[in-house]
């Protein structure tokens, strides 16, 4: 996960200092340094670190920190803005061209996820009504064209190619009139990328800027490349002219410097962020929140976003109804299954929640793999037949023995499934009638 490292450093120096009733400046001091180490251990630009511990030392060991109340809790406020600051204050969004198409030049380096990220952004454009075009200007890497075909199939978008005998500059200016022919009012042009920066490859994207005239120069980096990354976005910037920053593969970096520092050094803001395989994977830049998922202090936000992308609401209130009024099925428990998968890793789920930074969710399950136990519950189910899943009392002996076999799993499985769901349904009809009627007796649900 993105910044676990410093995450948990980060709120073990705090944690210490929330411990002291008053501060002095020597304990700031000390404090400081152990988050300077953290940074650096997180790949953060050293210059960067320097001006950042500089700025939040000056700030802690004013009057404000030093003779306040809460000593450790200001300087948690003030290291949590001075992240933020540091990562752009405010969510930078895509602009769009006052007569369409909009156009978008994807760029970067072969591996960054340039042709993935062009597919996820134009899936999520068409969500919100847009109707974009694919264009494959990459004629060199093997396949590249067929990859932007088989993203833009995954997610339902159209594919402008003309082969490898074209220039990228050509083949450019005639998804344009195909464009205009077919009403895209959005294109995403997928470039071609080098194992390192050249001077043939920035003077095809610098012929590619002139003849189409893009909205938005997109710079696609993989964050997992740590301080390349600001070195390859500086360079691109230089020599292209950059707009936005995607920053992928975030979810395999546990140290996340590159995120800290490209839109420091650039001066470039970070547009999206790379959390996964999926569509809604690829996630709009907040800076605030990802400093708040940085301190522990978890992103309820996100965790919102995620849960309204994923979850139908109709389909929510529904089964709110029937919890309440003891209805709830193992097929409904089934369809709550399947939804909170696409929300993604459990881990993932419970680092947005506040508190929970520090929660270590592998000890707490000891070995026990949440997504293969989910997926063990779903088989057995699915082995059910509708009635038995609706009406799961007339599961007797023959039926369950039947069940274990079609799920691959014994049948002292299949019974604690059941005791699990019936003490689950137990719990909600306690809860519910809590909120009905001992509202006097339980203050909390009032």
């Amino acid at each position: 996960m993105a910044f676990e490292n410093l995450s948990e450093k980060l709120q073990e120096v705090f944690k210490q200092l929330k411990g002291k009733g008053r501060l002095t400046e020597a304990d700031v001091k000390a404090a400081m340094r152990e988050v300077k180490i953290a940074l650096l251990e997180a790949d953060v630009n050293f210059k960067i670190v320097k001006s950042f511990i500089k700025t939040v030392t000056e700030r802690a060991i004013g009057t404000e920190v030093l003779e306040g109340l809460n000593p450790g809790q200001q300087v948690i406020k003030i290291v949590n803005e001075e992240l933020i600051a540091l990562m752009g204050t405010t969510q930078s969004r895509l602009t769009f061209a006052n007569r369409p198409p909009t156009v978008y030049m994807m760029v970067g380096l072969q591996g960054a996820g340039k042709t993935t990220s062009s597919g996820k952004l134009a899936g999520q454009l068409r969500k919100q009504g847009r109707n974009p075009l694919l264009v494959a200007c990459d004629v060199y890497r093997p396949a590249a064209i067929k990859q932007l075909q088989v993203v833009g199939k995954n997610y339902n978008i159209p594919v402008f190619e003309m082969g490898d005998q074209l220039s990228p500059v050509e083949i450019s200016k005639k998804a344009l009139e195909y464009a205009a022919e077919n009403r895209n009012d959005v294109i995403l042009i997928d470039t071609a990328g080098r194992l390192h920066i050249n001077e043939e490859l920035m003077q095809e994207l610098q012929d590619i800027k002139a003849a189409v005239k893009p909205q938005e120069i997109l710079l696609v980096v993989d964050a997992m490349t740590g301080q390349d990354a600001v070195t390859v976005a500086e360079s691109f910037d230089s020599q292209l002219g950059v707009d936005g920053i995607i920053l992928t593969k975030l979810d395999g970096d546990a140290r996340g410097g590159a995120a800290l520092s490209v839109r420091s050094v650039t001066n470039k803001p970070i547009k999206y962020i790379g959390m996964g395989e999926k569509m809604e994977d690829l996630e709009p830049f907040y800076p605030d929140r990802m400093a708040s998922r940085i301190l522990g202090m978890g992103d309820v936000l996100s965790l919102i976003d995620k849960v309204q992308q994923n979850i139908d609401e109709k389909e929510a209130l529904e089964m709110q109804k029937k919890m309440v009024s003891n209805e709830f099925t193992l097929e409904d428990f089934l369809s709550q299954m399947q939804q909170i998968k696409k929300m993604g890793p459990l881990k993932d789920l419970m680092g947005m929640l506040p508190g929970m930074g520090k929660f270590n969710l592998d000890e707490a399950l000891k070995g026990v793999d949440p997504a293969k136990e989910m997926a063990r519950t779903e088989a057995i189910i699915q082995s059910m037949t509708k009635e038995e899943r609706r009406n799961p009392s007339i599961l007797n002996g023959p039926r369950k023995k039947r069940i274990a076999n079609g799920s691959g799993r014994s049948i002292a499985e299949v019974n604690r499934l059941l005791k699990q769901f019936e003490e689950m349904k137990k719990m909600m009809k306690q809860m519910n009638n809590m909120q009905k009627g001992k509202k006097g007796k339980l203050p909390f649900f009032r």
